[in-house]
């Protein structure tokens, strides 16, 4: 499973502060407590900063690729951050968070993308909005890779988001994200699925509880990714377990050294 950790992200408030006083301390603790805990990628937001945000991402690659071998993901709709996180970056390849269908959004990072090896979360979006139904999501998944695949972006570099929306606003969402992603993996299995597990449950009491039962059910329809809290300990057991039921982790092995190690919460 590849887990984008997400804690580093200006839209939450407990870290926004620090990204603003340039905390090298606080950053650098939480990006080693994501890593620690199971994050192949961690993920850098500085979005919020408006016209400082191209300024504070480039802080960003530097700081937390000063202390972490980790692999970054450049979350910005903002072509020029993104560029610049490149610019600077010295680890593994990164993956940018994240390209639409949309042609404005698409046109502005396309050119990156052909100059630069990366991953990329491609959203099921395009000009006319998020669709409703599941063959409009994979109509604009088809689009998505056949778009990305001639600027030389390999399939196994590219990941679906299905743009899972929240159960308490539609019935229907939770079963369109697991169908879409039944869909895309049935026609590209060399495609990853990622998506950004909480949408799931906004609006929600006991959150965790939802996120927990969607990322059970999503691993079973093909998700091989999630922008997710690596640090919730239960949520991350419940990902072994489902790994190891699944034929992932074969014979149990990863699930047996984390219980080992004491990262497995029953």
């Amino acid at each position: 499973m590849i887990i984008v950790g997400e804690k580093l992200n200006s839209t939450l408030k407990a870290i926004r502060p620090a990204m603003e006083k340039r905390d090298e301390k606080k950053i650098i603790d939480l990006a080693t407590r994501q890593y620690n805990a199971g994050s192949t990628y961690i993920d850098l937001n500085a979005a919020m900063f408006g016209e400082a945000e191209v300024e504070i991402m480039e802080w960003l690659v530097e700081t937390v690729q000063g202390a972490l071998p980790a692999p970054l993901a450049f979350d910005s709709p903002n072509p020029e951050a993104i560029k610049r996180a490149f610019m600077v970056n010295k680890n593994p390849k990164p993956m940018i968070n994240s390209i639409t269908a949309e042609k404005e959004r698409f046109d502005g990072l396309a050119p990156i993308l052909s100059e630069y090896e990366a991953s990329v979360v491609a959203l099921c979006m395009d000009d006319s909005g998020m669709p409703e139904t599941i063959d409009g999501r994979l109509k604009i998944a088809d689009n998505l890779i056949e778009s990305l695949t001639k600027l030389g972006v390999k399939l196994s570099d590219i990941y679906i988001d299905p743009m899972v929306r929240p159960v308490g606003t539609g019935p229907h969402y939770g079963i369109v994200a697991l169908e879409t992603i039944r869909g895309v993996k049935a026609k590209f299995p060399e495609v990853h699925i990622m998506c950004g597990l909480s949408n799931i449950s906004f609006g929600l009491p006991a959150r965790k509880l939802v996120n927990q039962v969607f990322l059970v059910s999503a691993m079973t329809a093909g998700l091989d990714g999630a922008i997710l809290d690596p640090l919730d300990k239960k949520l991350m057991s419940l990902l072994y377990a489902a790994e190891a039921v699944l034929g992932i982790d074969e014979y149990c092995v990863n699930y047996l050294e984390k219980f080992r190690e004491g990262e497995i919460e029953a």
